[in-house]
């Protein structure tokens, strides 16, 4: 697996940046270092204490961007359209693939294709609801 630019939104609301080569929707740890060169000590992440996994395409990202929350009538993206509302109050818009209850999470690819997150891995326990988009 490649280096990914990511970054890390606890449930607590803490926010930690970094990179990973390790990360495995089917494991319950991954590792983070803090530079890309991985020669830093890595620090061990329990993704059940995670909100969301947020693939980034660069750290620093356009606060002044809004992310586009439905898909273009001609886009046909692969997958589910759904509409994740975490228990804090974001809502993300995207395509999944497939999701299972009884996994840790899911990957989500944003609808808005400018979106600084080029995917996100979404952490179930995180979660008020998921459904249908209505582009769907």
């Amino acid at each position: 697996m490649g280096l990914s630019k990511v970054v890390l939104r606890y449930m607590n609301g803490k926010v930690v940046k970094g990179f990973t080569q390790n990360f495995s929707p089917d494991k319950d740890l991954f590792h983070l270092h803090t530079e890309p060169s991985l020669s830093k000590n890595a620090k061990e992440v329990v993704v059940k204490a995670l909100k969301a996994i947020f693939f980034v395409r660069d750290f620093a990202g356009d606060s002044e961007y809004r992310e586009r929350k439905g898909y273009a009538p001609e886009e046909n993206p692969s997958g589910r359209i759904v509409e994740v509302k975490f228990k804090d109050g974001e809502v993300l818009v995207g395509s999944s693939l497939a999701f299972n209850r009884e996994k840790t999470g899911f990957f989500l690819f944003p609808a808005d294709p400018k979106s600084n997150n080029s995917r996100v891995f979404v952490v179930f326990a995180a979660v008020e609801a998921i459904r249908r988009h209505k582009s769907d």
